[in-house]
């Protein structure tokens, strides 16, 4: 563990970024996208809206020069009264989960938010997902609500849990 930076991410990151996380649509129910992504198409249509400064960036965990995890705190919803809350996400690369990489890439994202006029921030959770569960709750997370049903992938109805944290807790 003792190699692994975390840094913010850049456009040199994006294959890496795109085939981490096309594993979980490939392979899970935690995002509901259902056709992988093309570095092109997640540079013009994700990555763009992201900045080294500001409330809405992408860290990466950097384990020697591989991109091994990543975290990123997105808009909350579209319109400008939610500009103060945050959507936080982290993923880390198949086979280099359980090496507490989620637990240092939000601790680095909720230090740098803590700086940024943000007030709360969201998590949404497919369920289940016990690991994801624990981590949030970790970090402050508490449940806020449960969408029955909301999303349908590999032939089936997922519930979506709502948690939310006070940026400064």
């Amino acid at each position: 563990m003792d190699s692994v930076g975390i840094r913010p991410a850049r456009e040199d990151d994006l294959p890496a970024l795109t085939e981490l996380y096309n594993h979980y649509i490939r392979e899970t129910h935690f995002t509901f996208d259902i056709e992988p992504w093309t570095v092109e198409q997640r540079r013009a249509g994700w990555f763009s809206k992201y900045a080294e400064t500001g409330p809405h960036r992408i860290l990466v965990a950097d384990d020697a020069g591989r991109v091994v995890g990543m975290a990123y705190s997105s808009p909350f919803r579209d319109k400008a009264a939610y500009d103060s809350s945050v959507e936080t996400s982290v993923y880390c690369r198949d086979g280099e989960t359980a090496r507490g990489l989620g637990r240092r890439l939000y601790e680095a994202l909720f230090a740098v938010l803590a700086e940024e006029r943000v007030h709360q921030a969201f998590a949404l959770i497919t369920l289940p997902n016990e690991p994801s569960v624990k981590l949030h709750e970790r970090f402050g997370y508490t449940l806020s609500g449960v969408w029955r049903e909301v999303g349908r992938k590999f032939d089936r109805y997922w519930d979506v849990a709502q948690y939310q944290r006070p940026i400064r807790l």
